[in-house]
């Protein structure tokens, strides 16, 4: 019996290390291939560094990539996106959950339509009101509709159906903590791990948007990282494919140290979940 149980949980380890290896080897073939010349890479794959990594580099800068630039523009975006995303959606799932009020369910109702809709139907309408309003080639209109995220709102309501209850937001009051108060000291606490999660969906979906920006900012001092690499044009005679996975590279290392800084309070959620099951 007990080696029975030893197989079992062998092949689950081997199974969940193959899973690992999956989820990693597109990331560390960008990043390889970022460091080796188009001749190399035409070739075919290869798992293992070469010595290009200088030469990328140099021809990246080449073409215009101001990296640096490209990564304060895209952080200023994900980052405000994200914080009033989180935020404001929070805030609504935690009314829609606390509170009995007229219209409860039609209103949640209209948030699950809203998820429904795609993006894409919405945009050119979109374009002509920041084009009234004086905003194109700025940032605010790719940061401020992040406060409305039906989809957040879903989420953030659906966790906290699962942790929430009305003593603890009751007690708060009987010692005289206003709804506010009790929103940003017990009830933001109890959300981290649902909170990370949004935050890395949010983050990532905002710092790889490329269509919206590419529809409003004109100016290229203000291009984010996506935008700066489909400048990464080929020439006649030659394609610098280095350049080009080594500019993908700089676009995603971001994300993966987001992912990595909050992925322990997702686990660490998840682990408290089971606890209280």
């Amino acid at each position: 019996m007990e080696n029975s149980y030893r197989a079992k949980r062998l092949l689950i380890y081997v199974f969940l290390v193959l899973l690992t290896i999956l989820s990693i080897l597109p990331f560390w073939v960008v990043l390889v291939n970022a460091t080796r010349s188009a001749e190399q890479i035409q070739q075919g794959l290869s798992l293992w560094p070469g010595g290009n990594l200088q030469y990328n580099w140099s021809v990246l800068m080449g073409r215009g990539f101001n990296v640096f630039n490209g990564f304060k523009n895209s952080f200023l975006i994900a980052a405000g996106a994200t914080v009033l995303n989180v935020y404001f959606s929070a805030l609504t799932a935690y009314g829609v959950i606390a509170y009995e009020f007229r219209g409860k369910k039609v209103l949640f109702a209209v948030i699950l339509g809203l998820i429904m809709i795609p993006q894409q139907i919405s945009m050119i309408g979109f374009y002509q009101f920041m084009n009234r309003l004086g905003l194109l080639n700025n940032f605010l209109p790719l940061i401020l509709p992040a406060i409305a995220s039906p989809a957040t709102v879903f989420f953030l309501k659906q966790y906290l159906e699962t942790i929430y209850h009305p003593d603890l937001a009751d007690s708060a009051r009987l010692d005289g903590a206003g709804e506010i108060k009790i929103f940003h000291r017990i009830m933001l606490p109890l959300m981290k791990p649902g909170l990370a999660t949004m935050a890395i969906f949010s983050f990532v979906t905002s710092w790889n948007n490329f269509l919206m920006p590419l529809i409003l900012i004109n100016d290229t001092e203000k291009y984010t990282l996506p935008m700066l690499v489909q400048l990464l044009k080929t020439d006649v005679y030659r394609t610098e494919f280095g350049s080009m996975y080594l500019g993908i590279s700089l676009s995603i290392i971001p994300l993966l140290l987001i992912y990595l800084f909050l992925s322990k309070y997702i686990v660490g959620g998840v682990t408290a979940g089971g606890i209280k099951g």
